[in-house]
């Protein structure tokens, strides 16, 4: 029996609230890079490290607040893929949305591979072509499973998550703080960054991925007014972390900073041995909250292009025992399992930071067709920016100027894994067609 789109909603539950939605946000953004980025960046920029990761949030927070005004409009889900609907028609909708699943998928792919590596550090077999097999079905399996048996599982387990990724986290702050002086914090002498564009270029992308909370605004408690609440939020104190997670590896290491060093090398420093195995375990936990926030959001994204025929009626199924899109949890599982296992995520990564970036502009570019759409009302209720479109100017300059850094391979890639979605939409509005006929 088919289900219409009025039973699927009927179906899903409103189970993610502010704090849902706070931990989508930072587990979207604090994942793998936190453990290695400091070390690339305090290479060329030393002890004014800290300060650029306060800088770049600053910068981010422009999309940021462009984002919570635009999901301050819509208490739908589907995020990219529906804002662009709204405000450009069904082709735009459709590729939004596709670019943004794949980019996700991608990103789960690639980092499973990265937790295997860090625990290789507890035992190499780990870092073995079949420990990565192990640790891909493991992972993927598992998170899949979760979020199948529904949203609130979901939650439940990016909590637990965050909880083992923030504490030790937290921790090597405070133990790593007895080591700033004044001098650190406040360096005289000024470092010289030849590549600034490449450098912040690195440090935005440390803050991108809160975006993923638009996705499930459908099972969202009172979504315009918590998603926009929720990423505002967490974003600065996120910036706020940031500042605190580098401020502590300048200080700890400041004899040298070398790029091959970690968070694990400052947590061998304050603890000797047992403290790189506690960091090296707390990236496996940081990644793993990545990978299921990921795993809870984007399936929402798929159902969502079903419920506006933009994808076959298979990806909208919700299963009735759990209120959850199993169908499109699946597909999420499988095909980044496909990627992982077959290391074709590897060529997709060079694509991965594009199609984000296409994404944003899409989306920046629909607010203000989006408040032409709607009545006085609903943009006197909805979370409004100060300064009209200065901030969202901003922000669409910062995502051109990093889109003109994407390389000739990066457009290629995105441009073939377009086409490859454009034929599942070409598949649903054939059968559109087809029962148009039959009916008429």
């Amino acid at each position: 029996m088919n289900q219409t789109v009025a039973d699927r909603k009927g179906r899903l539950i409103r189970g993610i609230g502010f704090i849902g939605g706070a931990l989508l946000v930072l587990n979207g953004m604090i994942g793998a890079g936190i453990f290695a980025l400091p070390s690339v960046v305090a290479a060329s920029a030393g002890l004014l490290s800290p300060w650029l990761f306060l800088a770049a949030g600053v910068l981010i927070i422009t999309v940021v607040l462009t984002f919570a005004e635009l999901s301050s409009y819509f208490e739908e889900s589907g995020g990219p893929a529906l804002y662009a609907l709204r405000a450009f028609g069904p082709l735009t909708g459709f590729s939004t949305g596709w670019l943004y699943f794949v980019s996700r998928a991608a990103a789960v792919a690639a980092n499973c591979h990265v937790i295997a590596i860090y625990l290789g550090a507890l035992s190499p077999w780990f870092d073995t072509e079949t420990g990565h097999v192990v640790v891909i079905v493991v992972f993927i399996g598992s998170l899949t499973l979760i979020n199948a048996i529904g949203i609130k599982s979901g939650i439940r387990s990016l909590a637990l998550f965050t909880l083992l990724k923030l504490v030790p986290l937290l921790i090597l702050i405070v133990l790593g703080l007895q080591f700033v002086t004044p001098e650190i914090l406040f360096p005289e002498n000024l470092p010289t960054i030849d590549d600034l564009g490449g450098m912040t270029l690195l440090l935005i992308y440390a803050f991108v991925g809160f975006e993923q909370v638009l996705v499930p605004a459908g099972e969202t408690s009172k979504p315009t007014e918590t998603i926009p609440r929720a990423m505002v939020l967490t974003v600065i104190v996120t910036a706020i972390f940031y500042f605190l997670i580098v401020l502590t590896y300048v200080s700890v290491l400041s004899d040298g900073f070398s790029e091959g060093a970690t968070l694990v090398d400052v947590g061998h420093e304050l603890a000797g041995p047992i403290g790189a195995i506690v960091i090296s375990v707390t990236a496996v936990f940081s990644i793993g909250g990545n990978l299921s926030g990921i795993m809870l959001a984007i399936p929402r994204l798929t159902l969502s292009l079903a419920d506006h025929r933009l994808l076959p009626q298979w990806f909208g199924r919700i299963n009735e025992k759990f209120s959850s899109p199993v169908n499109s949890i699946i597909f999420l599982g499988g095909v980044s399992a496909a990627l992982a296992l077959s290391g074709s995520f590897v060529f997709l990564a060079t694509a991965v930071s594009l199609t984000r970036l296409l994404v944003y502009v899409v989306r920046i570019a629909a607010l203000p067709v989006i408040k032409g759409k709607v009545d006085r009302g609903a943009i006197e209720r909805a979370y409004r920016l100060k300064g009209g479109y200065t901030i969202p100017l901003i922000a669409l300059s910062l995502c051109l100027w990093m889109i003109s850094h994407s390389s000739t391979e990066a457009w290629g890639l995105t441009g073939l894994l377009l086409v490859v979605g454009l034929v599942l939409y070409w598949l649903e509005q054939l059968s559109i067609k087809r029962q148009q006929t039959a009916r008429g």
